[in-house]
């Protein structure tokens, strides 16, 4: 199919210094939970990127040297000539496509704690690092800092003989430049005090590395264009300094903002082009190409920011990771198979807990080189059999959608009357109504596959799936949550009289409306506690959210919103109670108990809403596992994220008909 000729201007080439970016397709640097221990695997992942048509790939943050450590946060590193060697397995990859490769070279300051390099953090002033560690830099006298360019100079040039194309200076995310910058440094010397002082620093880096580079590479700063208050005016006279200090020295500006819980918010709180108002001043001040970024998935609204002027190029982190071919397809036409992200940062949240990132929409992602996994290759069938999945939630949606294009015969039996089980339900929630597209992405692939039948309305028992008769059976039935308070804190029911009405999320999203006040008690720690006191509480109800936890919604923290969450129960007027639990239902109350005395008191409660755990929906598996060759898939299973069930769907379609291996992925550094 024929490329729309509006967006003939997302492809055109674009001068960046001395190189040339071949079309407007610019994947930002982001982090990955790869790093340096894993530089195939994130080659790999990179190289997907640059095949599927992103003209400017760009690596993580790439630490200098070894007194910036982000241990167990795992960055990349260009310290010496291993680290050169392996930067240049990703350039290779990337250049390979046509695309060109950008490395973002980064010194934490104060941020980090060098657990792994055991090295003293150095800093503009003496200050405690990030995540409340035990730990506080040294001040950077004059030595420090011109130690410090030296150090940044050796590694854009090591940088240059890895094969980069674009060498980043980073400016922004409170890392050493930041601080530097910020109005808290009051140095007495050069660098600090006065605005000038506080950007000279900064400066300094640019003209040095560009020096550094010569004529073979662009340099690009990545810096934050406005500040202020969540979410509300823009402040920029400060960061207007900069620019206008720098306005056309480097060679690209790479912008973002100060607050990162808004620059990479997600879709429960922050839409798509989110940044323009910020930053749309720019391009005012500097006569130099400008890429931001704003979680970019409607090819209109990147023809918009080209055609106003706002950016030159469009950058993208999360839309190149749920769906690294976006650009192919906008350019072949196909815009129905972009897999749009849908914003619930689950990728961001694995790199926070120190492993290789992952996509709910993508399920390939992290998996193109341990597994071989490609996002739009997969291998063809490799036998003629007929494949049943019972379920039509996301695990089901996904086998079904792989199986299909592998080419097996494929009937999907769904019990209700729509596809998308958990996902249907829970996108209808307040600010979740952008995790459809799991469901909407795979029903219009499964639409094109002649060979997927799908059957609504057809709850299946065991002997119907006996009766018809599959060479394999999918059991993709889901999860129920709990009613009885098993989960983290109690490992049995909760007392709860016979008379209490007690309720799970499943009967709120089902329509039920509970009597208030009502208690709900969250031992889950992730979004649905959180937005199911949102949704009653909007209903008019008197609403108290119980958890075990020190915060709200608490696994949120990794995916960047837990203050967002917390904030905005606060001003609906929910009730919060952290470092309590739910110890008895009676009648008409709660009782509570502090988390840590244990001490008890009696709270008003019309209905109880019990957030804690799930029960696998597998009497089906149970019942004949022992007859046929069936397999549990996604939260029949092991109940978990709409992710882990994605990727249970598809790893089953891909391991059918394939020998199971014990460590069914290669490993970095293996010794064989």
């Amino acid at each position: 199919m024929a490329r729309d000729p509006r967006y003939d201007i997302l492809f055109e080439p674009i001068q960046i210094g001395p190189v040339t970016a071949p079309n407007r397709f610019y994947q930002v640097p982001h982090c990955t939970g790869m790093g340096h221990r894993n530089p195939q695997t994130l080659a790999a992942m990179r190289e997907v990127k640059a095949e599927g048509g992103w003209g400017v790939v760009c690596t993580e943050y790439c630490s200098i040297h070894p007194s910036s450590d982000d241990d167990p946060y795992p960055a990349a590193t260009l310290w010496d000539e291993e680290d050169v060697r392996a930067q240049a397995l990703m350039v290779d990859k990337v250049h390979r496509h046509g695309a060109l490769a950008g490395a973002e070279l980064w010194y934490s300051g104060a941020f980090s704690s060098n657990f792994y390099s055991r090295e003293e953090p150095l800093g503009p002033w003496s200050r405690p690092t990030y995540l409340n560690n035990p730990v506080q830099c040294r001040v950077m006298d004059k030595r420090d800092i011109r130690d410090l360019r030296r150090w940044h100079a050796a590694a854009a040039k090591r940088a240059q003989r890895a094969g980069f194309d674009i060498v980043y200076v980073y400016a922004t995310h409170g890392y050493l430049l930041s601080q530097f910058m910020s109005p808290a440094n009051q140095r007495s010397d050069e660098y600090g005090g006065s605005l000038e002082n506080r950007l000279r620093l900064c400066v300094e880096l640019i003209e040095e590395t560009k020096e550094a580079v010569g004529d073979t590479c662009a340099v690009a700063v990545r810096c934050s264009a406005a500040g202020g208050t969540l979410d509300g005016t823009p402040v920029i006279e400060e960061h207007r300094a900069l620019f206008e200090a720098a306005a056309d020295l480097p060679d690209l500006w790479d912008l973002v903002v100060d607050d990162y819980s808004y620059e990479m918010g997600t879709s429960r709180f922050v839409k798509e082009a989110a940044l323009e108002n910020y930053i749309s001043w720019v391009k005012q001040v500097t006569s130099k190409p400008v890429v931001t970024i704003g979680r970019f998935t409607s090819p209109d609204t990147m023809l918009r920011q080209l055609r106003d002027g706002i950016v030159d190029l469009v950058g993208a982190a999360r839309p190149s990771i749920a769906d690294p071919f976006l650009p192919k397809k906008i350019a072949e036409g196909r815009l129905e198979d972009i897999r749009e992200c849908i914003g619930c940062n689950i990728c961001y949240a694995h790199n926070s807990r120190g492993v290789p990132i992952r996509c709910t929409q993508n399920p390939s992602m992290g998996e193109e080189w341990r597994r071989g996994w490609h996002p739009e290759r997969i291998p063809a069938r490799q036998s003629e059999k007929r494949v049943l999945v019972v379920g039509g939630g996301p695990a089901g949606l996904e086998a079904a959608t792989a199986l299909g294009q592998r080419g097996y015969e494929v009937t999907l039996a769904e019990a209700g009357k729509a596809l998308g089980g958990r996902v249907a339900l829970e996108s209808a929630l307040p600010g979740l109504a952008e995790w459809a597209r799991v469901r909407d992405w795979r029903i219009a692939q499964l639409n094109k596959l002649p060979n997927v039948e799908i059957f609504l309305d057809s709850p299946l028992d065991a002997g119907q799936i006996l009766e018809f008769g599959a060479d394999c059976v999918a059991l993709a039935t889901g999860a129920r949550w709990r009613a009885d308070g098993l989960g983290r804190w109690f490992e049995s029911a909760i007392e709860t009289s016979d008379r209490a009405r007690v309720l799970t999320p499943d009967d709120i999203m089902a329509g039920v409306q509970p009597d208030g006040p009502v208690v709900i008690f969250d031992d889950d720690h992730y979004y649905m506690g959180g937005v199911i006191a949102e949704q009653l509480r909007g209903s008019g109800l008197d609403v108290t959210l119980v958890t075990p936890d020190g915060i709200v919604s608490s696994w949120t923290s990794v995916t960047e919103e837990q203050h967002r969450i917390q904030t905005r129960l606060l001003q609906l007027g929910v009730r919060i109670e952290t470092s309590t639990v739910l110890e008895a239902v009676r009648d008409d109350s709660a009782v509570l108990a502090c988390a840590y005395t244990g001490k008890q008191r009696e709270v008003a409660a019309g209905c109880v809403v019990m957030v804690t755990s799930r029960v696998p929906s597998d009497a089906l598996y149970h019942a004949l596992s022992e007859q046929i060759a069936i397999a549990r898939v996604g939260d029949c299973s092991a109940p978990g994220t709409i992710a882990a069930a994605v990727f249970a769907g598809h790893r089953f379609a891909r391991d059918l008909d394939r020998e199971p291996a014990d460590v069914p992925f290669l490993r970095e550094g293996s010794m064989r």
